[in-house]
């Protein structure tokens, strides 16, 4: 009995100084200084590398520990309370909303970028041009090959790849391409975007469908071209196959919402306490973080941008 109540005794001691050591991070930290992890969308990871160089050359005494993982898995830790931030490809829903309420807990959705889907293929491939209709039909599995999409096309079976079944590129392409249907289930998966581009690069009839942040070519400066392993497609929101709007993701595109791949990307917030979380969000909602988002061929949503003209030939 003695043995038990022991035991008993330990555990609750082992729970006791667990609590008492997140307390005491949590008290230790300021808008300027402390240890945190984020979790972010890991379609976002170059320009959150970008912004945390900064921030913390900015803020020494600050130590934020990104964990980049699905958009899936981000907006769960949120919920768990395991990350007070999270900087994913949508807002908090209605009834993420209210089970932070019930915990009394009031959590805020902050629009720090626009950004987009872009929709990759192979150098060899000379197909460039796809509406939005034409997709969807590929996302259902209504359209299997390139033959379907142009007769004088010799690529055959036309492989649909993503980066993560759970990621916010998936999310985005069910909700506002398909309505809400399910995508095939012969679409293929490589865990990350890096991985998506390196799976098109080797496969002449693939499309990969990644997050605009990493379609940028780092040699230009610019931002007015992309990697050059493989080919951005154009995207038209016409349901007939002409060049009239079709476009592809360039900064002034998005901001203007002419790409029809458009998204936003938000800052979700659970600081009661307005300490390092809410530092960071201040800094990547700030002017500097801003300016970071328009060096990167994102678009800023807090500052005013000034728009190159670009001519997109086909």
């Amino acid at each position: 009995m003695k043995r038990v109540m022991f035991i008993g005794l330990w555990i609750s001691l082992c729970v006791l100084a667990a609590c008492s050591s997140h307390k005491s991070e949590d008290d230790a930290q300021t808008l300027y200084s402390g240890n945190i992890r984020i979790a972010v969308d890991e379609s976002l990871r170059p320009i959150m590398e970008e912004e945390l160089q900064v921030y913390t050359a900015l803020n020494p005494e600050a130590v934020v520990t990104p964990v980049y993982c699905s958009e899936v898995e981000a907006v769960n830790l949120l919920m768990k309370d395991s990350v007070r931030l999270a900087v994913t490809n949508r807002a908090l829903t209605e009834r993420e909303l209210q089970s932070f309420h019930t915990r009394k807990f009031f959590p805020e959705s902050v629009r720090m970028a626009v950004s987009g889907l872009a929709l990759i293929v192979n150098r060899q491939n000379p197909d460039s041009l796809l509406t939005v209709d034409q997709f969807r039909r590929v996302l259902l599995g209504e359209v299997t090959r390139w033959e379907q999409l142009n007769p004088d096309s010799r690529l055959g079976e036309l492989q649909l790849v993503f980066d993560n079944p759970n990621s916010g590129t998936v999310r985005f392409a069910i909700d506002s391409i398909c309505k809400g249907q399910p995508i095939a289930s012969a679409v293929k998966a490589q865990r990350t975007n890096e991985a998506v581009i390196r799976y098109v690069s080797e496969t002449p009839g693939a499309i990969g469908v990644i997050g605009v942040n990493w379609i940028g070519n780092d040699a230009d400066s610019t931002r007015l071209s992309f990697n050059q392993s493989v080919r951005v497609m154009a995207v038209s929101a016409d349901t007939a196959e002409t060049t009239g709007d079709a476009c592809r993701p360039y900064q002034a595109y998005l901001a203007l919402r002419k790409y029809p791949l458009t998204h936003d990307v938000y800052i979700l917030i659970n600081d009661p306490r307005g300490a390092l979380p809410t530092g960071l969000m201040t800094f990547l909602t700030g002017d500097r973080g801003q300016r970071i988002i328009l060096k990167s061929g994102l678009v800023p949503a807090t500052q005013p941008v000034r728009l190159v003209d670009v001519k997109d030939d086909f």
